[in-house]
């Protein structure tokens, strides 16, 4: 892997607790759709992390100009860092890396399945492909407790609106501790609504990413659902 020299141009909060950090993108530097970098950085405050590095998903699609990643703020001494960097401060990435990209055979439909922060690899997938207008089908099964913990929501509801071939099914877990009305569907990503969004699809392949108990629940999900386990693909974060 290569390394380069970065320096943050900005951030924003995406939804509670989660925030976006947006950076220059590097000469050279070139990536598919769903893949990673480790970011390091250069200048802690602490030595807690003075050596510490966090693998994230670029959120950013290749087409974009900078390069983007989302978290969940948690209490670790590498968020806070994180989170305290100034504009402008340099950083290191390395990468990049994963194999979680969209098959190339566009013929079957791509389901992705995520649980809150684990969306991050499948927007730079979806954001590439309402780019290039890609015919493929594409389904996401995107679950959160409340629309305030929704990442992109937004911006998903407007990728489904300007692509035909995208559909999105997003469901809310906790409603009752919501501020926020939600028309659309409520519960658990299960073997009902899969079957009930998937049925009449020829041949899908399957792409969960997120922490590990959450991608073996949905990986058991899917199983009980009668998907073969040859159509899915996961990716484990640690740590988000």
């Amino acid at each position: 892997m290569s390394t380069y020299e970065v320096r943050l141009a900005g951030r924003e909060e995406i939804a509670a607790g989660s925030m976006a950090f947006h950076f220059e993108r590097p000469a050279g530097f070139s990536f598919k759709p769903g893949q990673a970098i480790d970011l390091i950085l250069m200048n802690p405050p602490s030595a807690e992390v003075a050596s510490g590095r966090h693998a994230f998903s670029l959120v950013s699609a290749p087409f974009q100009s900078t390069l983007t990643i989302a978290t969940r703020l948690r209490d670790s001494a590498f968020k806070r860092a994180l989170h305290a960097l100034p504009i402008s401060s340099p950083a290191r990435l390395e990468g990049p890396f994963g194999s979680l990209t969209l098959h190339s055979n566009h013929a079957r439909p791509a389901v992705f399945v995520a649980g809150g922060i684990g969306i991050t690899p499948f927007m730079s997938i979806l954001r590439q492909a309402a780019r290039d207008q890609l015919p493929q089908r594409l389904i996401l099964l995107y679950s959160n407790r409340r629309p305030e913990d929704a990442a992109f929501l937004a911006e998903l509801q407007e990728l489904e609106r300007c692509n035909n071939a995208f559909r999105l099914v997003a469901t809310m877990t906790q409603m009752h501790k919501s501020n926020r009305p939600w028309r659309g569907r409520t519960g658990l990503i299960d073997q009902d609504l899969v079957l009930s969004v998937c049925r009449e699809l020829a041949a899908p392949i399957y792409y969960i990413a997120g922490p590990p108990s959450m991608v073996a629940s949905l990986r058991q999900t899917l199983a009980q659902a009668g998907i073969s386990d040859d159509d899915v693909r996961s990716e484990e974060f640690y740590g988000y």
